[in-house]
This record gives C-alpha cells, sequence and structure tokens, in this order.
C-alpha cells in the first residue's frame, strides 16, 4: 500500500484518504461510471422491492452458517485453540495483496485449520486496482498456492469506500473480471464471490449485478453493517436488518450474475473506551453487554431470514470490536461465551419461525429433538418460568427463578416434551 493510502493497524483499516485533491481528480476521473451507477439502482432498487414478496425461501445449513473473522497473524497458535473451543467450522481470513511474500504463512495458518471451511477476503490496493497484469500474477499465485485448502475467495472489499482504494463501481468491475478470467482459464474449482459493498448502500450493489461485464459470481458478499443505526431491529429509511436481508436476496435472486447464495462476510459493534482500537467514532460504541447482546440479535434475524448463507463476525480477536480484547492478556469478553452458547444451541438446529409481535421477539428451531425458543424484546416485560422450562442465559447459566426478566439479553428457553 503507497501513498496517499496508510494501513491502520489499530483499527486493522485503511486510515482516512487526506488528500482531498487526489479524491476530487479520481471521482471525477470516474464520473461516467457513477452516473452509471445512479441510473442502474434508479431501476434496480425500486423492481427488487416490489419484488421482495415473491423472493424464493431457502433451506440454511445451520452447521455452516456461522462464520469467524481472524488475523491470521494474531496470536495465531491461540487463535486456533479458540476456535476449536467455539465449535465454528467456517472461518474467515483477510489477505493483503500487498503483502503476497507472506501467502506461504497463510497456506501454514490454514492448513492448521484442519477441515474448517475457509473463506478468504482478498484485500485489494491501488497498485493492484491500476495495473490489472500485477493483479493477475498475484491472483494466480494465491489460487495456486491455495488450490483445494479455500473454499471461497472474497474477490475485493468495501468497494464503496474510496480509502480502500475503488473509485467507481467499474474500477471494481473491471478487478473482478481479471479474477473471473483467470478462473475460467486455469482456475476452474475456484469459487469466487463478490462484490463486497459495505453498509446499506445498495446502489453500489445494483450496479455490481446488473451490468454489461462477462463476469459472474459464484456468490454474493455483503459487508452487512447496521452499527451506526444501534440495535439490529433499528431501522434506517424504513428498512431494519431483516428488511435490508430480504431486499439485498432479492436482488441477488433477480440477477443474471449470481446463483441465489448471500454470506455477510463482515459485521460487528464497536466497543466504546477502546479507542483507537475502534473502528469508528466513540459516537457509534456500544458497552461490552450491548455488543454480545446485538452480535446474537444480528446472528438469530439473519438465521431467521433463511436467506443468508453465512454470517462472518470481524472479528475472534481485537481490542476495539473483538469477542476477545489481547491489549493486556487474552481477555475474553462476554461475547466469547455467548458466541459459544449459541454455536453449542444453533450449530445443527432446524429453524421453524420467528414470532414477532409489539417488539417481543421469539425465536423458535427443532435443536436434538427438542423445541427451542429463544425470546428478547425491545421493552423490557416479563414471562412465567413454567415448569415445562429448561432457561438459559447467554453464558449458558440456568435461569430458576419464577419470573423470567425478557429485555435486550436473549433467553434460550428449552421447551420439555414438546415434541
Amino acid at each position: 500500500m503507497k501513498e496517499p493510502f496508510f494501513w491502520d493497524n489499530y483499527s486493522d483499516q485503511p486510515y482516512q484518504l487526506k488528500d482531498k485533491t487526489y479524491k476530487k481528480q479520481m471521482r471525477k476521473r470516474e464520473l461516467f461510471s457513477l452516473i452509471k451507477t445512479v441510473f442502474t439502482a434508479l431501476f434496480i432498487l425500486p423492481f427488487s422491492i416490489l419484488m421482495v414478496p415473491f423472493i424464493k425461501r431457502k433451506v440454511i445449513d445451520s452447521s455452516t452458517f456461522f462464520s469467524m473473522g481472524v488475523d491470521y497473524e494474531r496470536e495465531p497458535e491461540q487463535t486456533l485453540e479458540l476456535l476449536d473451543a467455539l465449535g465454528v467450522q467456517r472461518v474467515l481470513l483477510r489477505f493483503k495483496l500487498w503483502e503476497i511474500g507472506r501467502v506461504d504463512a497463510l497456506k501454514k495458518f490454514i492448513v492448521a485449520c484442519g477441515n474448517k471451511k475457509i473463506t478468504l477476503k482478498i484485500i485489494q490496493d491501488r497498485e493492484h486496482i491500476e495495473d490489472l497484469e500485477l493483479l493477475k500474477k498475484d491472483l494466480r499465485t494465491l489460487f495456486s498456492v491455495l488450490d483445494g485448502h479455500v473454499e471461497m475467495f472474497e474477490i475485493g472489499t468495501t468497494i464503496n469506500r474510496a480509502k480502500w482504494g475503488f473509485f467507481s463501481v467499474d474500477e471494481y468491475n473491471r478487478f473482478f473480471q481479471v479474477a473471473y478470467d483467470l478462473k475460467v482459464a486455469e482456475f476452474p474449482h475456484a469459487k469466487l464471490i463478490g462484490s463486497g459493498a459495505i453498509d446499506f448502500e445498495y446502489h453500489f450493489t445494483a450496479h455490481t449485478l446488473f451490468n454489461f461485464f462477462k463476469y459472474k459470481y459464484d456468490a454474493l458478499s455483503a459487508l452487512l453493517y447496521v452499527d451506526r443505526r444501534g440495535a439490529p431491529e433499528n431501522t434506517q429509511m424504513g428498512f431494519n436488518l431483516s428488511d435490508k436481508i430480504a431486499l439485498l436476496s432479492t436482488m441477488v435472486w433477480t440477477s443474471p450474475k449470481t446463483p441465489q447464495e448471500l454470506h455477510i462476510t463482515e459485521t460487528n459493534w464497536p466497543i466504546t473506551g477502546t479507542a483507537p482500537y475502534a473502528p469508528t467514532s466513540e459516537h457509534e460504541c456500544v458497552s461490552e453487554e450491548l455488543y454480545r447482546d446485538y452480535m446474537l440479535r444480528y446472528h438469530f434475524l439473519a438465521f431467521a431470514s433463511q436467506q443468508v448463507d453465512s454470517v462472518s463476525w470481524h472479528q475472534l480477536i481485537a481490542p476495539g470490536y473483538g469477542l476477545i480484547d489481547n491489549r493486556e492478556g487474552m481477555r475474553k469478553r462476554s461475547a466469547f461465551e455467548a458466541y459459544r452458547f449459541m454455536m453449542q444451541n444453533l450449530m445443527h438446529a432446524q429453524f421453524l419461525r420467528l414470532d414477532i409481535k409489539r417488539d417481543y421477539y421469539i425465536l423458535q428451531c427443532l435443536a436434538e429433538e427438542q423445541l427451542l425458543q429463544i425470546h428478547w424484546s425491545l421493552k423490557p416485560t416479563t414471562l412465567k418460568n413454567e415448569d415445562f422450562f429448561e432457561v438459559f442465559d447467554t453464558q449458558g447459566k440456568r435461569v430458576n427463578e419464577p419470573t423470567l426478566h425478557i429485555g435486550s439479553s436473549p433467553l434460550y428457553i428449552k421447551i420439555k416434551d414438546a415434541v
């Protein structure tokens, strides 16, 4: 990564571009693509909204729905132990193209992951966006070295933020076209996913799904953050998380460029008091308790949609937004045990239904031949603890009180003899 782009090792992302003249020049150069993005969205987004009620439902494999983001160079030995402790079967790794010389270290870590399914997020820089021959050369190296070890390659990321290198969708389209052509010519078994747009900015996604470039995705990827709106149930322009997933899935369904497969390859909430490690301002940050609750509820709602094939939580170890804070030792936040207990209950669960009434949510699943209900509410309320209930909190601790307090923190209720 070269000037004017700089990487922030605290928050694991590029710094904001400070060269405003450069940004203005680049956007002016890509003006035609930006116009195409606007006009594509003006047609595709209203059409997709109209088509939402007709979307085809899927059956999601819960065993591979849960995915954990990992930095393969951050506490690698402990990371492997922690992944086993969580029980995750799918892992997402990030790899910077400008560090192609570290591919052997990456492969070593992937091999150490054993039979876990690996998604590799390939992070671009400006050099590889401008020099497509360099891109082709380094992608060939990655595909060759990691052949048979990676299930999915996510080609590029965060394409709608200039600090990540792209200044238009067409720049990304040309970038992905190189990867696709290489796949067709030399690596037909490689699974390539894209386009990795971040946040609820589907006008960019629409342009990547509806264009005249001669490529196809093997699945769509999205960095569907909702942290700036607070709770996942909160709305943005009238859309809560479930609505956003439904709209995105409809766009996938109607696009000729991808099968109906959708992966959320990055999401989280930043944690208060962790600057400079938090990736956002303090305004968006939440307490560790809310971080835990929002993480669980995000996964529950995404799973209940039965439209998302996997959700990758970003990430395992990170002071500003991870399950573990490694600033002084390896401190597990309450979210770590909450994630483990969620996995324990839902990894082989069959979705039944999601009931919502007056901001009270009940996710119902069949888990180990037993009816499992997960309750939470946006407004604190109570529920009688019936004799046929087995109730557990987010940490897996048994709750025996006669009156259950239902609020932000979900409760797992196993119904005895209901099946």
